[in-house]
């Protein structure tokens, strides 16, 4: 199968657990919870989305005839010779749409730990190393195990409470970014601080700067 990419690049992960550790981002075009377009935007089922995924037009895009093109895309961003695990986040829009197990096979052969950050709507394909899950209200839920589940708060119909029991190593509450990002901030470190199983998540990249 071919593969549509909106942007391969090379950064620091600036959230959840695995904030600060170097990666190579591999954004999928395409989303099941909104078109990416302004005019639809009222009508989506994720409202509050601040990522570009639509199209094929970013830095290191475009359309990849199959697992190993791709994969060699993404290792071409990994700075040679440096020493640590080589780290790919899987992302969108929403990744499962595309991310097959030649493609997770074919990053593993190219030495790569293979994560994702997906909407859970979607089951996932045998071989990911690290799943992390960020649910979306007025969306089924199919993706409730994992390695990490980061819920944008406040969402009205999505509270906390209704994730808790779920087989997730790690779970966080992010700051919903929004014109009342402060706001939003406040009642995640207040939620946090009364419900010790919840840690609070920043964009750390948009504090910094960085992609």
């Amino acid at each position: 199968m071919s593969y549509q990419v909106k942007e391969i690049y090379y950064t620091l992960q600036g959230e959840g657990a695995q904030t600060g550790r170097a990666a190579v981002f591999l954004r999928f075009a395409g989303c099941n919870l909104w078109t990416g377009q302004e005019k639809d935007r009222a009508r989506a089922v994720c409202k509050f989305c601040d990522t570009d995924f639509v199209g094929t037009n970013g830095p290191g895009g475009g359309s990849f005839r199959d697992a190993g093109a791709l994969a060699d895309a993404v290792a071409s961003r990994w700075p040679r010779d440096a020493k640590g695990k080589p780290y790919v986040v899987c992302t969108g829009g929403e990744p499962l749409l595309q991310l097959d197990e030649p493609a997770i096979e074919s990053l593993h052969s190219r030495g790569f730990e293979v994560g994702i950050e997906s909407n859970g709507t979607l089951e996932a394909p045998q071989g990911i190393d690290w799943i992390c899950v960020s649910p979306k209200a007025n969306a089924e839920l199919r993706l409730t195990r994992g390695n990490e589940l980061k819920l944008v708060y406040p969402q009205a119909d999505a509270p906390p409470e209704r994730f808790t029991h779920l087989a997730f190593d790690n779970f966080f509450l992010q700051p919903m970014d929004s014109p009342e990002r402060d706001a939003n901030t406040r009642a995640a470190v207040e939620y946090c601080r009364a419900h010790p199983q919840w840690r609070l998540s920043l964009q750390t990249h948009k504090l910094l700067g960085i992609p």
